[in-house]
């Protein structure tokens, strides 16, 4: 084989294998975009009304509501406080909450409790929602079924 040819099937095997590159990490790029989009229906569709339910236990702040959520739900969802304090800032301005400033802990801290306008809505909130919930919940069952009932994976 000369210098010529090696050259060439080099150049080829590097084409390939970059093609192969872009395959994959377009493949990745696929899979993050549907784990996303299965995060979203979490936090844009049940975020609000799970922080106004977490709040109807008490009074607390940002953190402690992402941590009781990892709690509740077994650790399974967590929220970040980047999606937490821009929802409480949304829902203090819609007056559905009070925050106030404390440092009782020696750590300023803003703790948040539900107004009554909070705890008509999110009583108005889980009557519109029980159905879709249960719907979404028989639609996430028959997918679920259908995937994994009868597989070995």
């Amino acid at each position: 084989m000369n210098k010529s040819s090696l050259r060439r099937d080099t150049k080829e095997e590097e084409k390939r294998l970059y093609m192969e590159y872009k395959k994959k990490l377009a493949e990745l790029r696929k899979v993050e975009k549907e784990k996303e989009a299965v995060g979203q229906v979490f936090t844009k569709g049940l975020l609000s009304i799970y922080v106004l339910y977490i709040l109807s236990l008490g009074a607390t702040n940002g953190n402690d509501i992402s941590h009781k959520i990892g709690e509740r739900t077994g650790g399974r969802w967590i929220p970040s406080t980047g999606g937490i304090y821009p929802l409480l800032k949304k829902l203090e301005k819609g007056k559905l909450i009070e925050g106030r400033w404390d440092d009782s802990k020696n750590r300023m801290q803003k703790i948040y409790t539900l107004t009554d306008l909070g705890f008509c809505e999110l009583k108005n909130r889980k009557k519109l929602l029980k159905n879709k919930i249960e719907e979404s919940l028989e639609v996430f069952n028959i997918v679920y079924n259908d995937l994994y009932k009868d597989s070995e994976e």
